[in-house]
């Protein structure tokens, strides 16, 4: 049943007036009748009182009605007022996200007076308004939303105009101050609240929990080396100009990602004007078949089992057949190579050795304790899971040792090569600022031992003039690093193409000092580069080394790495004194 149905409706109340006023007029001529004229006033008295009571009273119960029941007063659209959200700032407090007064504006077609005019005002002051949804409002029939995320300076020019039947409501709107920088980190989120990518996404629970106690949430990057490593990324796409590249900056003793780019990249105050490629975090969310970068995991697995030394030689001097596969060397040595050397010449035969030598079991087993065979440990919603072979046999130790037939992401890498450089543990990575002092424990993967010589051969190959990743030297800093070059699956001929590849260097400074040291992993990647005006091909070496280098000579100072005299390890005494006199063979 109605309220105009009830027995306790407006009717009922009418009946009820009629029958006071009723009685009231023949009390009225009883009080006459009698003589007593003071009853007659007292009585008038009370029946003035009276209507105004019963007046007041169907009012108010028909304005209740009207809202309860009636559309007459509704939008036909409102935006729901988000959940508010603190702000996401920098470890060093600068922000990158914040909530911010907004407004949004609505038309009531019954109050306006000239419809022209208003038309003609509203498409002059706001040309976001599409004349479609202005047409909708002018003819709605009621009070409607038409646009929102008014600036209040906008807001304010409007609302000078003096229109009728428009009118403004408070909104909040998330604003990303510093827009393409650390886009995909810190990702972006929808008009009512919710985050969707990145660290909103990541840190939504915490973000909402922050804004009711009026704080902020601080993340792991460094503006001023995710600057620098925009920066330097962004002038070797310009030189190399690939479909897409990714750079990463970690503290490996804590897991903290202290800068990370993408390219292309986006801007998240306007994520829809974006295409889905540009809005990818590749860092996260793509995976590749890397190259040569998983040598590194192979040498280490070999050092630690044991079944090799720095010293350990094996035969390059022809290609080597292993399962179904023909292994040869990019840059053929012809030669028997120490351990060291197939580090340096990158030789895809030596390492093919090695991994037969550590047995598919063995290296299959040290892959998954580095973390490669699952997704990467990060907040990040959109970590992708890796592709591996489906079975660990001599077929996969001929591509997999040497990153082929493995495809994962580069945050992986990332994670993998930094528990090799903090002395053996694997440590999630994170988003978040973790406080001062913080000590991160994780399962071990390799011997510390270990660690400490293959930052020695990494340091090798970036120090020795024959190193692959001698264009990341930076002086005083003792830069240590692996390039990677791998050759891009085409399905199309059903076979790797010549023309299409990954090119990376995976980087560690400074690789002198015990373990507990201060160190850091910087990793960049290009997908598919193209050859520049020398018209070298573009490998790891060419494209990613020397823009890491570039980074790590940036970022340095921010970091508190001071040089320091350059080490220069396994190298025999003629190559220690061509690196002196700065010659190259």
């Amino acid at each position: 049943m109605s309220l105009g149905q009830s027995s306790f409706g407006p009717s009922w109340l009418s009946r009820r007036v009629l029958g006071w006023v009723w009685r009231l007029e023949h009390a009225f001529e009883r009080a006459r009748a009698s003589g007593r004229a003071e009853d007659d006033t007292r009585i008038r008295i009370f029946f003035v009182l009276g209507l105004f009571s019963a007046g007041f009273l169907t009012l108010a119960m028909g304005a209740t009605h009207a809202a309860l029941f009636s559309d007459a007063g509704r939008s036909d659209y409102a935006p729901a007022m988000g959940a508010a959200r603190a702000d996401l700032v920098d470890r060093n407090g600068e922000m990158l996200a914040a909530d911010l007064l907004h407004y949004g504006l609505y038309i009531d077609p019954r109050e306006i007076w000239d419809s022209n005019e208003t038309r003609r005002a509203l498409t002059a002051n706001l040309p976001e308004l599409t004349p479609d949804r202005l047409e909708r409002a002018l003819r709605a029939g009621k009070r409607t939303f038409v646009v929102g995320g008014l600036t209040p300076e906008v807001r304010a020019k409007v609302h000078d105009l003096g229109l009728p039947g428009v009118s403004f409501e408070p909104e909040q709107k998330r604003v990303y101050p510093l827009g393409y920088t650390a886009a995909h980190l810190v990702g972006f989120a929808d008009t009512g609240g919710e985050g969707l990518a990145g660290a909103e996404a990541a840190l939504n629970d915490d973000i909402r929990n922050a804004a009711a106690g009026q704080g902020s949430v601080p993340l792991s990057i460094d503006l001023r080396i995710q600057a620098a490593l925009e920066d330097e990324l962004y002038k070797a796409v310009g030189q190399f100009h690939p479909k897409g590249a990714v750079g990463v900056v970690v503290n490996v003793h804590t897991g903290e990602i202290l800068g990370l780019a993408n390219f292309p990249t986006f801007d998240p105050n306007q994520p829809g004007k974006a295409s889905l490629d540009a809005r990818q975090n590749k860092a996260a969310n793509a995976i590749f078949e890397m190259g040569s970068t998983f040598k590194g995991f192979t040498v280490a697995a070999g050092l630690d089992t044991g079944v090799a030394t720095p010293s350990s030689t094996f035969d390059a001097t022809h290609p080597f057949q292993l399962g179904y596969r023909t292994i040869t060397d990019y840059h053929a040595t012809h030669a028997v190579l120490t351990l060291v050397e197939v580090f340096q010449h990158s030789s895809n035969i030596g390492t093919a050795r090695l991994g037969e030598e550590i047995g598919p079991e063995r290296l299959h087993s040290y892959f998954k304790a580095f973390g490669l065979t699952e997704r990467p440990q990060v907040e990040l919603v959109e970590t992708a899971r890796p592709l591996t072979p489906r079975v660990w046999d001599a077929d996969a130790i001929a591509s997999t040792s040497f990153g082929h037939g493995i495809n994962v992401a580069p945050l992986a890498i990332a994670r993998a090569y930094s528990g090799l450089m903090n002395g053996g543990e694997l440590l999630p990575l994170t988003i978040r600022k973790l406080p001062p002092g913080t000590v991160v424990h994780g399962p071990r993967m390799i011997q510390e031992k270990t660690a400490l010589t293959l930052l020695q051969i990494m340091r090798s190959n970036v120090s020795c003039p024959c190193g692959s990743g001698k264009s990341a030297n930076v002086p005083g800093l003792n830069v240590g690093g692996k390039t990677g070059t791998g050759d891009k699956w085409d399905p199309a001929i059903k076979h790797y193409s010549k023309t299409r590849q990954v090119s990376s260097f995976a980087a560690v400074f400074p690789t002198d000092g015990p373990l507990s040291a201060p160190r850091y992993f910087v990793l960049v990647l290009m997908d598919e580069p193209q050859r520049d005006k020398t018209g070298l091909d573009p490998t790891g070496g060419i494209v990613a080394a020397p823009a890491a280098g570039h980074i790590i000579e940036r970022i340095a100072p921010f970091l508190g790495v001071q040089k320091r005299a350059d080490t220069n390890p396994f190298a025999a005494p003629a190559e220690v004194a061509a690196a002196d006199a700065g010659e190259e063979h």
